[in-house]
């Protein structure tokens, strides 16, 4: 973390000196406020990363002589079988329809979503794949 947090804090110096720059010669309060923000930002990132990399044990990016794959754990579990992405994504489709062409249409598209979120959530809980 240590890197990302030097990142952060080039960045914003480097945000900071265009925001003068376009403050100087645009004379635009909108723009100039924006960067200006975003330099704040920045700098909030960066000191947070460069604060909390003193207090963790070094990682795998810190090394420079360290592998892709050092750095590498779990990802997690993914539903091989699932058909719930096809009914959000169809109840998506949908309310996007209903939002171009006319908005009762998110009263038959909301329920294809609700039906879609609900067995995603809940669909090893119970059937065959209850204890995966």
């Amino acid at each position: 973390m240590k890197i990302q947090g030097k990142m952060f804090i080039w960045l914003s110096f480097f945000i900071l000196a265009m925001a003068v720059l376009y403050g100087l010669w645009s004379k635009e309060p909108v723009g100039t406020t924006a960067l200006f923000m975003a330099f704040g930002l920045a700098i909030m990132v960066g000191y947070y990363l460069a604060f909390t990399a003193r207090r963790v044990d070094a990682m795998a990016q810190d090394d420079k002589e360290a592998d892709v794959a050092d750095e590498a754990g779990e990802l997690g579990f993914f539903s091989p079988h699932s058909w719930q992405p096809l009914s959000l994504g169809i109840g998506g489709a949908l309310a996007f329809l209903g939002v171009a062409l006319d908005w009762w249409l998110m009263f038959f598209a909301l329920p294809v979503i609700l039906i879609g979120v609900w067995g995603w959530v809940f669909e090893y809980y119970r059937g065959e794949n209850q204890n995966q």
